[in-house]
């Protein structure tokens, strides 16, 4: 493997295991904030407990997220300093404005809905994870905007050795955006939903005494789930308009077509949406059905794989092309890189988001397993909540 084929494989398995953080944050983000509305519409206890433990497996879920997309960072100036360079006045913009912008007030909403439990008032406590959400999907909005401009580069002239931005306006309406953004979106739907589902099925399996609990959750899970993979395959069908128009051998010329990989996400996903949609008439009966648990069980991680497959189609399947049509990736590669170096750096990288996936991976578990009794997310501060925590920390 030449020192392009690394750089190439570095990118793609960082990248990929970044998006696994991605997904799930972007499906669980609107469904704590349901249930969140939920509690504060009815008061009900049930539906704070709710709130609680979901919300605390989406922070877990999204503090371990942002390390891998510093990473991700790195990438851009030890690898492919020649995109920075060519296009880097166009590319950087929106990573700009989702950094400075959406990034950072996510975050800062997120903190105030972490811990103004028991101090804000309730209006503007739940305003707080409503925010959340939505700056949740507006870094997703100029995420894609960065990357359908690599797509198909609108809005450009090409002056000397760089791309000049001519048309903003036309970033922002790219067709390979206006397709691509719903079908991430309902992606992440489908995902957070799978997750609930799935956990909420481990625990009625083992006939847990929290059944109300988990019983509104899997049927909530079901429901965002059917939402979230309409929207993801009617989406995906949708962009082969576009992609056809502007990129015709995606689909139909090598790698894709000659691994099969796009039929295979194409037959995956309508696949899955069946599967799921199929239990939609059955939520109510549902959490009753200990036969069809271990069956939901097995189907949470399928969203996952296809989020992967997706995003490896949409970037594998415009090669040699870094910017379609304009700039290669091997001119792209920043010069002076070495086998040994590139090799190092991949390992080194693969290692560390590898362990973070692990790490989110088996806190969630863990969380799960425990239950909502565990929960330490917006603890009382009074005598039962010291308790609460303290049983919460113990093992």
């Amino acid at each position: 493997m030449d020192v392009l084929d690394l750089a190439r494989t570095q990118f793609a398995v960082t990248g990929s295991l970044h998006f696994l953080f991605v997904v799930l944050t972007l499906g669980l983000a609107p469904l704590v904030a349901i249930m969140h509305t939920r509690y504060a519409m009815t008061g009900k206890p049930v539906h704070e407990r709710m709130t609680r433990f979901w919300g605390q497996i989406y922070v877990i879920n999204y503090a371990l997220g942002i390390v891998t997309g510093l990473v991700m960072e790195f990438q851009f100036g030890l690898s492919w300093s020649g995109l920075s360079h060519y296009a880097g006045d166009i590319f950087g913009a929106p990573l700009a404005i989702e950094t400075l912008g959406a990034f950072f007030l996510e975050s800062t909403f997120l903190g105030l809905w972490i811990f103004g439990w028991h101090r804000l008032p309730k209006r503007l406590h739940l305003a707080c994870i409503w925010l959340v959400a939505l700056t949740a999907y507006a870094s997703a909005f100029w995420i894609m905007v960065a990357n359908s401009f690599l797509q198909n580069p609108v809005g450009t002239v090409e002056r000397g050795d760089h791309l000049a931005l001519t048309d903003f306006g036309a970033l922002l309406t790219n067709p390979m955006l206006t397709m691509s953004l719903p079908h991430v979106l309902g992606a992440g739907l489908w995902t957070g939903g799978s997750v609930v589902m799935g956990a909420s099925a481990y625990q009625l399996f083992r006939r847990t005494a929290e059944r109300e609990f988990f019983t509104r959750s899997l049927r909530l899970g079901v429901v965002v789930a059917s939402i979230g993979s309409l929207v993801t395959v009617g989406f995906g069908y949708a962009q082969f308009g576009p992609v056809g128009l502007i990129q015709p051998g995606k689909f139909s010329g090598e790698p894709l077509a000659g691994a099969g990989l796009g039929a295979m996400i194409t037959i995956g996903q309508t696949l899955q949406f069946l599967i799921v949609f199929a239990l939609l008439p059955t939520v109510y009966w549902l959490p009753r059905w200990r036969w069809a648990h271990p069956v939901i069980m097995l189907i949470t991680p399928l969203p996952f794989l296809a989020a992967i497959c997706g995003w490896l189609a949409r970037e594998v399947g415009r090669q040699p092309w870094l910017i379609n049509g304009r700039l290669t990736v091997a001119d792209a590669m920043s010069p002076g890189l070495t086998t040994e170096m590139v090799a190092f750096s991949l390992f080194g990288f693969v290692g560390v988001l590898g362990l973070l996936a692990l790490v989110d991976y088996l806190l969630i578990a863990r969380t799960v397993r425990r239950g909502p009794g565990a929960a330490t997310l917006g603890a009382d501060d009074g005598p039962a909540g010291s308790t609460e925590r303290a049983h919460a920390l113990s093992f």
